[in-house]
């Protein structure tokens, strides 16, 4: 009995000092740390970065919370395009987009246009001036001038309408005289001409926008032409600046994008919806031309937000985008990105707060 109550008492001094406490004798598996995902996030957040090229339609609390989150501020940019429902009146949008600034706490901005459908009216640009200075006072900071114009509206003769018609030219020195921005989409990439190629980024655009893919209308101007018009603002109007977006629609010939850069110092370009290009070069090529003009290229993206979408959907696509975006500037990594094989650029640090937010700020003040 006494050697029983001898065991006993042994073993609950043990487990009394936990020498044979159950929860000891298991290795303690450490928590589980941030993901890749989360860290490329938090990486990107940290530049406090500027998305300089989006277009949203819905406020929502779960989208502004990304927002806060990410330290982000977007650029919100509209269009007039007969082509869309939602995009066909001008004023609906300003209204949205006035809405969607004053509840972003900051994090939004407005880049405004005009209704280009309204060319053959006698007070065109007399119009054009009062409504953008309206916007301008009510606190856009940048002018969008579309595709449309070049490839879609004409005139009553009948001739497609170019950048370079002397009708825009009170339209853009009043955006000089103001201090503010043009943001220019002139073209579209060169797959829109054709022939068809599936393999392009921008491939799959055209199956969703069939009426942009101009590769089978005769008599359709070319691409070229209709870039001249565009350098031809440029050149004609040196005091103001211009971001030529979507990579200034040289998306595939570096070297042509830099003889602009150099040719036109009022001249920067975005990255919006082009930046898989970008990633199909070989690395080093991509990486001496970002590093090279490092003061003339924004970020942007051509994320959108429509009314229609899933809030879940959207927060997954645009954090997506920016994980994807921040891994193939900012690291070394190789990677599979719709369906192709990216290796990071690893830029330098300078580089990248360039980029991601400070030429923004410097190309369209007031961001």
């Amino acid at each position: 009995m006494r050697r029983l109550l001898r065991t006993i008492g042994l073993l609950l001094l043990s487990i009394s000092t936990g020498v044979f406490s159950p929860a000891q004798t298991r290795s303690a598996s450490p928590p589980p740390g941030p993901s890749e995902d989360d860290l490329a996030l938090k990486s990107f957040a940290a530049m406090h970065p500027i998305d300089a090229h989006v277009h949203v339609f819905k406020t929502d609390p779960a989208f502004q919370s990304m927002l806060e989150r990410l330290n982000l501020k977007l650029l919100n940019i509209l269009v007039m395009d007969d082509t869309l429902p939602y995009r066909k009146g001008l004023r609906p949008q300003i209204e949205d987009a006035r809405t969607l600034e004053h509840s972003s706490r900051g994090h939004v901005a407005l880049c405004t246009t005009f209704d280009p459908y309204k060319f053959d009216s006698p007070t065109f640009a007399a119009g054009v001036i009062t409504q953008i200075d309206q916007d301008f006072d009510e606190g856009a900071v940048a002018v969008k001038i579309w595709k449309n114009i070049g490839m879609e509206i004409k005139d009553r003769n009948g001739k497609f309408i170019m950048a370079d018609d002397p009708k825009f030219d009170p339209l853009y020195k009043d955006i000089a005289a103001r201090g503010k921005t043009l943001l220019s989409h002139q073209a579209e990439p060169d797959v829109a001409w054709g022939p068809p190629d599936p393999s392009d980024p921008s491939w799959s655009y055209y199956q969703e926008n069939p009426q942009w893919y101009v590769g089978n209308m005769p008599g359709f101007p070319s691409k070229q032409t209709i870039l001249d018009a565009r350098d031809h603002v440029l050149a004609n109007n040196p005091k103001l600046r211009m971001v030529g977006v979507h990579l200034g629609s040289m998306e595939r010939d570096l070297d042509n994008i830099a003889k602009h850069l150099d040719k036109y110092p009022n001249f920067a370009i975005d990255t919006a919806a082009r930046m898989e290009y970008l990633m199909m070069l070989p690395p080093e090529k991509a990486r001496a031309f970002l590093i090279k003009y490092q003061d003339r290229i924004i970020y942007g993206t051509d994320l959108d937000f429509l009314a229609s979408a899933s809030v879940s959907d959207i927060l997954k696509d645009w954090q997506s985008t920016y994980r994807r975006d921040w891994r193939f500037l900012a690291t070394s990594d190789t990677f599979i990105a719709d369906g192709r094989q990216i290796h990071g650029l690893n830029l330098p640090q300078p580089v990248l707060q360039k980029i991601l937010r400070s030429n923004a700020i410097h190309w369209i003040p007031g961001l």
